[in-house]
């Protein structure tokens, strides 16, 4: 392996947005190739390239590296899916959310990496990154990327509910409930054994029928019906 890395990104979507800029902020040389250039262009760049980055969707990881660089031997593959479990290249996952905006590198360098058990190390795997890592067994990716989707994607959902409904239904700014939502987080990160409050736990049921009548017709009510449920579960497990 070169001592110098030569790094590869392929793809052009968002997080290979996010990390040309990273790269770019920490003065690393790298490639970038994607589906808008051509073959020629690409089999150019994987022969300089030690370290190829597979910043694509997860369906087409397997099926890019089959076509392009299944003879490749001595350049580590690299994918950036949570969930994906291949044989032909190591996961590390950034456990992180990428906007639209491009991020500072103080913010970029805090980015925590879940890398594959039988991962190389990550000085290794990804040279010139300083960001904290740990490792996960592959077995447990499915899971551990369903628990990321609900904590993140789906709680989105329920913010942009309350946003949308304040301003549409209610007609009243939604910035009234962003100090709500900043305590909410704040609540989380510092005990968050502590931080749910409301109705569930105080076992308020004519509480929590309000609120599903509430929502009769909407969407949402299946969500809220969905949790209680849930949370009935949880706690009948820990009594």
């Amino acid at each position: 392996m070169r001592q110098v890395p030569q790094y590869l990104l392929i793809g052009n979507g968002r997080i290979a947005r996010h990390f040309q800029h990273y790269f770019r902020l920490l003065q690393i040389p790298f490639f970038t190739w994607h589906r808008g250039e051509s073959e020629s262009t690409l089999e150019n760049k994987i022969k300089s390239a030690s370290h190829i980055l597979l910043l694509i969707s997860d369906g087409a990881i397997d099926v890019f590296i089959k076509k392009y660089l299944s003879h490749l031997k001595e350049t580590l593959l690299i994918h950036f899916s949570g969930s994906v479990i291949t044989d032909f290249a190591y996961g590390a996952h950034p456990l992180m959310t990428f906007g639209f905006e491009l991020y500072d590198d103080n913010h970029y360098q805090t980015i925590p990496f879940v890398i594959d058990h039988d991962a190389p190390d990550f000085a290794l795997l990804l040279p010139g990154l300083k960001n904290p890592n740990v490792r996960l067994n592959k077995n447990l990716k499915a899971k551990y990327h369903a628990l990321c989707v609900m904590s993140g994607n789906f709680s989105c959902l329920l913010w942009q509910k309350l946003f949308s409904s304040l301003e549409k239904e209610f007609n009243l700014p939604k910035e009234i409930a962003y100090p709500y939502l900043q305590q909410q987080t704040a609540n989380l990160l510092k005990s968050p054994e502590l931080a749910l409050t409301g109705p569930l736990t105080r076992n308020d049921h004519h509480t929590i029928e309000k609120n599903l009548a509430a929502l009769q017709l909407d969407p949402f009510q299946k969500v809220y019906q969905s949790f209680v449920l849930c949370y009935e579960e949880l706690t009948k497990r820990l009594s």
